[in-house]
């Protein structure tokens, strides 16, 4: 089901997101949750979730080595994922082909997720613009995936700061790049990019927007005029 709202893009001729701003927001994500308590309970549920922190930070891992690989073949798939073995380890847990080693610790697992993003950056400025390849929500260049990585990391940062009671408040540059390149269908907000970005994935209600229940963002390139 997709939820639309009339009205233009936000900053419809906006730069696409940049693998700058990845590296800037993943930086800031990692610096959060090492915030956590040491005695911090990362199997609380993540937001509104239904999994837990400790696994939604593994699936957003998960997420930027998937991107990072639909980017790398010398002719990257156009129907498909790359086919990695993807499965979940605990019940409801997401399925996912990374996973950070529970000895570790909180302090191993953002590692791990440190490393994944490092990988979606060096991909997002190294693959030529021309590039396209497969998602679900339609094909996408180096910068549709940047866009996503982007969207999944503010995102899922938040879910994850809502359940370990940090604070998580990324900059409006990037959630502005990513809203325009993502989500055309979303009309701009008074209260800002970021409170924008979480009505349009479903996490708030906004005064007059109630709470979607249904959405998607658009991963295919726009035609330019």
């Amino acid at each position: 089901m997709t939820d639309t709202t009339p009205g233009a893009a936000p900053g419809s001729d906006a730069p696409a997101p940049t693998p700058d701003d990845l590296a800037l927001v993943l930086r800031l994500a990692a610096e959060t949750l090492h915030g956590a308590p040491a005695d911090a309970d990362w199997s609380r549920p993540a937001g509104t979730l239904g999994w837990d922190c400790w696994a939604t930070v593994e699936h957003l891992a998960d997420d930027l080595v998937a991107y990072a690989a639909q980017l790398g073949p010398a002719a990257p798939p156009l129907d498909r994922y790359v086919p990695f073995l993807s499965e979940p380890r605990t019940p409801g847990g997401p399925p996912s082909f990374v996973y950070a080693d529970r000895d570790s610790g909180p302090a191993g697992l953002i590692q791990v997720l440190e490393a994944s993003g490092a990988l979606m950056v060096a991909m997002a400025r190294t693959t030529a613009p021309e590039v396209r390849a497969y998602h679900p929500w339609g094909l996408a260049d180096p910068a549709g995936f940047t866009a996503m990585s982007l969207v999944e990391t503010l995102v899922h940062l938040h879910d994850v700061a809502e359940g370990l009671g940090l604070p998580w408040q990324p900059p409006a540059g990037p959630c502005h790049r990513t809203l325009a390149r993502l989500f055309p269908d979303v009309a701009p907000d008074a209260a800002g990019p970021w409170q924008t970005l979480l009505w349009a994935t479903g996490r708030v209600e906004l005064p007059g927007r109630p709470r979607r229940t249904g959405w998607r963002w658009h991963a295919d390139v726009r035609p330019t005029a």
